[in-house]
């Protein structure tokens, strides 16, 4: 389980960190930063699929990722006494992303190359350094696999370094190109961990939505973050024997309503019946509402628990009604999964709040982004220094 995420120099959140629990809620009014912070957790998870500088690139590059504001805060200025204004800058340009957890941290900082020779992709950011360790906090002697611009090195069984490459490009992640079973087993744990991470934000409800058309039927025991194989994933839930609970799901949140797929040919699709209509709805007739919170269902029962699942707004199109029933869907869920939900939903963060998720609430002071609340005491951390 992460225990401690960090994000620092990435939009708002010039310094945020948090402590996670197996089942947290953020939330927060609009513009306090939850965005931001479900999109920090993409891009850590993009780290592991190589995938980082082409997701920054899709956000406008890093300098429209970076914190816009000046590098620190006086007590004066947060007091209103002064206006913000900006000063030299005394630190490098630092966009940094790190998480730890009992046994693993992780920290990234991404910076802009040196504008010597020339490049067309001079814009491009740059991994300048990465590490891993062990426990929740980056200490002098915990550290076991670190690299430093192109260079990384790895900490043997007796306690000492050894080189492991010595010419990492600087938009290649030690995670994807230095892990091995044999000499750096803790890098390809981390990395598989990461690439398992499971994200679900605004299924498409649309009428070209690919959940509410046939599919062709297999096995898939994770459903795709966009509901393609939804049809496909109700069946592998079903015939791995978890019935009882998607059943159970399903009467929760529709008294009297159950949901079976249909196999025309090796084609599946969902049809759901209602209490009171004489014939099944066919998904193609479902209002955007139920069909989401039945593909919440699908991912929620996954036969395979990801480490971490975050969900991104689950309660977009979802009538109030419908939010206790999946509040305790998601609270069952926790108990196999690591689970973080950002809504900005009143009744179901506190529903989730009441079923024991810790509650993050963001707000903003002079742009960026902040815990609310005296009682919020960041968590120890320490990021490693270029």
């Amino acid at each position: 389980m992460i225990s401690r995420l960090c994000i620092a120099g990435y939009r708002s959140l010039r310094d945020v960190r948090l402590e996670l629990a197996p089942l947290t809620v953020i939330t927060g009014a609009n513009g306090s930063g939850k965005s931001s912070l479900y999109r920090a957790l993409r891009l850590l998870a993009d780290i592991a699929q190589g995938r980082i500088i082409p997701s920054l690139a899709i956000e406008g590059g890093l300098p429209s990722a970076l914190w816009a504001g000046p590098e620190g805060f006086s007590r004066e200025v947060k007091a209103g006494l002064y206006p913000v204004q900006g000063t030299i800058r005394k630190s490098p340009i630092s966009l940094r992303l790190g998480f730890s957890s009992d046994d693993y941290g992780y920290a990234i900082d991404l910076g802009l190359p040196a504008p010597i020779p020339p490049s067309r992709f001079d814009r491009d950011p740059e991994i300048k350094l990465e590490t891993l360790w062990t426990g929740l906090t980056l200490q002098r002697s915990n550290g076991f696999a670190e690299r430093r611009g192109p260079a990384v090195r790895i900490r043997d069984a007796k306690g000492l370094w050894r080189p492991a490459h010595d010419s990492l490009k600087p938009y290649d992640s030690m995670l994807t190109h230095c892990s091995d079973p044999r000499d750096a087993v803790e890098l390809l744990e981390i990395r598989e961990r990461m690439r398992a991470w499971r994200f679900y934000d605004h299924f498409r409800t649309d009428s070209d939505a690919p959940a509410r058309r046939r599919q062709v039927g297999t096995r898939t025991p994770v459903l795709a973050s966009d509901g393609t194989d939804f049809a496909a994933a109700i069946a592998t839930i079903q015939e791995i024997g978890a019935d009882d609970q998607l059943d159970a799901a399903i009467a929760d949140a529709f008294p009297g309503g159950a949901i079976q797929v249909v196999d025309a040919d090796g084609y599946f699709e969902v049809e759901m019946r209602q209490h009171g209509l004489l014939r099944p709805m066919k998904t193609a007739e479902l209002s955007d509402g139920t069909l989401r919170y039945l593909l919440l269902v699908a991912a929620l029962l996954t036969p395979r628990p990801p480490h971490l699942m975050i969900l991104n707004e689950p309660e977009t199109s979802l009538h109030p009604d419908l939010l206790p029933p999946l509040a305790r869907l998601i609270a069952k869920a926790s108990e196999s999964s690591q689970i973080i939900v950002v809504s900005h939903a009143a009744s179901l963060v506190a529903a989730l709040h009441g079923s024991g998720a810790r509650q993050i609430v963001l707000t903003k002071q002079l742009g960026e982004t902040i815990l609310a609340g005296d009682d919020e005491t960041p968590p120890s951390w320490n990021w490693p220094t270029r």
